[in-house]
């Protein structure tokens, strides 16, 4: 067999790739595409018609779903499940509760309505605290009777000082009115308590230079500093606090005396052992100092003061041994303590001035009287006659706070 030529057969035209495809055209191809179509109903076919798919309305859907289902657990009543005992039990206690609720409200009413009328009774400048004890209110009120009310008055002013409180209590109080129109009380007993503090007498009465403290029983002691002619003097006095009548106290002050540094002491009175005294001290020192103590004998009123014979004074005032042997007795400073400086100072400023004291000051000394210096110190006080009934201050006692008076009442009405 003869081989061709290579050059011969690839002068031969390629295949044509169509003539491929054309010969599939009523091939397997054709087969392959042709399925068979499952027989459908009219209906069916209605239903199988197109439409586009609507994402939005599934997540909608979706959305819509979850909200419900939780709203439906919310609203679920949490009394579901409960027995009917228990939920009568819940019902009982909200009850009480608004009931409670209602009480309180009309006892601050209550409270407050007659806090209000003992300020315009006793004529007070502030309300009261009232406190009304007992649940519950609105009980007793109906009845007419409580049980026990307490009242509490702070800063009452009592005529030249303050009391820093007056507090009481009254029991069985008969009601005139219901919960919301109370018009009077009238109050069967009544025990209470005045107190009168020291630190508001250290302010009111000593003028920040003065104070008050207590020294047990019925003494209250009087400690300070009072300026006279430009001189600060100590101050010092004892008061006794009693009971002044049935509604007052009173203070009857002793011991008073007025410190001159330790060159004398002033006590007011007219009696012997009042007026300007030297002290102990000076008398002492003045014996020593031989100049000074010759001018103060020369005075014939000195010596006929302490006592001393006249020619036993002359005596001593020639001879320099027997002046030295007078003075120098331990008697002789006791008899100088004797003399009133205030009655010598008017026939002999001069000495005095020479002795070391200011004329000025002895002039301001003469003028102050003990019942101007003792009304400085008084700190008693009365309290208000109520309109009805009877108000009686009772024992007194001196804390270290202040004063405590025990107070009691009987028949006691206010309002109308």
């Amino acid at each position: 067999m003869r081989t061709p030529h290579p050059i011969a057969a690839h002068s031969h035209s390629p295949p044509n790739p169509y003539e491929d495809l054309a010969a599939l055209d009523d091939g397997p191809l054709e087969d392959f595409l042709q399925v068979e179509e499952p027989a459908v109903t009219e209906g069916a076919e209605r239903e199988a018609e197109w439409a586009p798919p609507n994402h939005r309305r599934g997540s909608r859907d979706r959305r819509d779903s979850g909200p419900r289902r939780r709203t439906r657990r919310r609203r679920r009543s949490p009394f579901t499940g409960l027995s009917l005992a228990v939920k009568a039990v819940i019902a009982v206690l909200v009850l009480a509760a608004f009931l409670a609720l209602g009480d309180r409200w009309a006892l601050l009413y209550a409270e407050r309505t007659a806090a209000e009328k003992v300020r315009d009774q006793l004529k007070l400048s502030a309300s009261p605290e009232v406190e009304i004890d007992g649940f519950p209110f609105v009980t007793q009120i109906l009845d007419q009777r409580l049980d026990s009310v307490s009242v509490t008055v702070p800063d009452v002013a009592a005529d030249r000082v303050s009391l820093a409180k007056v507090s009481a209590t009254a029991t069985g109080v008969r009601v005139d009115g219901g919960p919301t129109s109370l018009r009077g009380v009238r109050i069967p007993e009544l025990n209470g308590e005045v107190l009168l503090s020291f630190d508001d007498l250290n302010r009111e009465l000593g003028a920040s230079q003065m104070t008050f403290t207590g020294h047990g029983g019925d003494e209250v002691r009087a400690r300070g500093v009072l300026p006279v002619a430009g001189h600060d003097l100590r101050m010092r006095a004892d008061a006794r606090i009693r009971r002044d009548g049935e509604r007052g106290i009173s203070t009857e002050v002793g011991g008073m005396r007025l410190d001159i540094g330790d060159l004398a002491t002033f006590r007011p009175g007219t009696r012997e052992s009042q007026g300007l005294h030297l002290t102990r001290k000076s008398a002492t020192r003045l014996a020593k100092e031989k100049k000074k103590a010759k001018e103060l004998l020369s005075v014939p009123s000195v010596a006929k003061r302490i006592g001393v014979p006249d020619s036993a004074v002359q005596e001593a005032l020639s001879d320099d041994s027997k002046f030295e042997e007078f003075t120098g007795s331990p008697r002789f400073a006791g008899q100088l303590m004797k003399v009133n400086l205030i009655d010598l100072a008017v026939a002999n400023p001069e000495l005095l001035k020479r002795l070391g004291f200011d004329l000025a000051l002895l002039d301001g000394l003469s003028r102050l009287t003990r019942p101007a210096l003792v009304d400085r110190l008084s700190i008693g006080f009365r309290l208000p006659k109520p309109p009805k009934g009877e108000l009686t201050l009772r024992d007194v006692r001196v804390q270290k706070d202040g004063i405590r008076v025990r107070v009691t009442g009987q028949g006691l009405a206010i309002g109308k």
